[in-house]
């Protein structure tokens, strides 16, 4: 079997369960002359369960600066390994700064796939796998955070989405607030002994919380995307924004309101407000 080249390479690493990791990476790992992760703590626990002892150096977002110089330096002399806490690299984390480095330098780059928590969750959550979008993290602050998912409201993909445990409340009940009625799905702790799926209306996610889900582990949220039947006729909704505007709601606050519900973006409702 032949040795690796020179290069970089970006190695998938289990997101929970050690076994699933392939052996490709595995052999990478061993003959990696340099080891780059995230937490070198996780990496190394990875590492001392396949008795595996490369050379492990960090990488993240308060270093990646030098540490990119010296990565690319290194992989002219043979394979270089960079790693993630879980999952692929580059994936909502520095290896994609890394990636396009690299490929600006001209440094060789391979990719050696594995587990994904996005992915996983996406096939778990029984909705429509066909045509997807990956959100990773919603934007902290509540009014980005609302600007943000308002730009959803016409997505028609399936929609993907990471989030921390205690940020997850507040995340479910944008959610539910900006996109309305429609279906959706929770995993937690995907490949772990306690992995738990939610399946069901978005709407009823913010009460499940407390109920049914712990806010503990790692989780993706699935969220189906519009479907066109959603979509009000132009009489439907002229008929409701001018009642929501009879009975006191500013224009503003029925145009808000009322894109969560016909699918017509905030933009368009404000102008058909101001011709009524």
């Amino acid at each position: 079997m032949a040795k690796f080249e020179p290069g970089l390479y970006l190695c998938a690493t289990p997101i929970g369960n050690l076994e699933d990791i392939t052996l490709r990476v595995l052999r990478l790992l061993e003959e990696a002359i340099l080891i780059a992760a995230e937490d070198t703590r996780k990496t190394r626990t990875l590492l001392t369960h396949y008795q595996i002892r490369g050379p492990l150096i960090s990488y993240h977002q308060h270093n990646w600066t030098q540490r990119a110089r010296e990565l690319l330096d290194r992989a002219h002399d043979g394979p270089v390994a960079v790693v993630s806490d879980a999952g692929l690299p580059g994936i909502s984390d520095p290896g994609a700064e890394l990636v396009r480095l690299a490929a600006e330098a001209n440094v060789p780059i391979t990719v050696l796939p594995g587990a994904n928590a996005a992915l996983s969750a996406l096939v778990l959550s029984g909705l429509s796998t066909e045509r997807f979008a990956f959100e990773g993290f919603l934007p902290r602050q509540e009014g980005k955070r609302r600007v943000f998912l308002e730009k959803l409201v016409l997505e028609e993909r399936t929609m993907i989405f990471y989030e921390a445990p205690h940020r997850l409340a507040q995340t479910v009940d944008a959610l539910a607030q900006v996109l309305g009625p429609r279906e959706a799905a929770v995993a937690r702790e995907l490949t772990k002994q306690f992995e738990q799926i939610w399946r069901g209306p978005l709407l009823d996610l913010p009460a499940s919380l407390e109920r049914e889900i712990p806010l503990r582990g790692e989780f993706v949220i699935i969220v189906a995307g519009k479907t066109l039947q959603e979509r009000w006729s132009p009489s439907e909704v002229e008929a409701a924004l001018s009642s929501m505007l009879e009975g006191g709601s500013s224009l503003k606050e029925a145009s808000r309101q009322l894109a969560t519900e016909c699918g017509w973006p905030r933009n368009e409702l404000y102008k058909l407000g101001l011709s009524l």
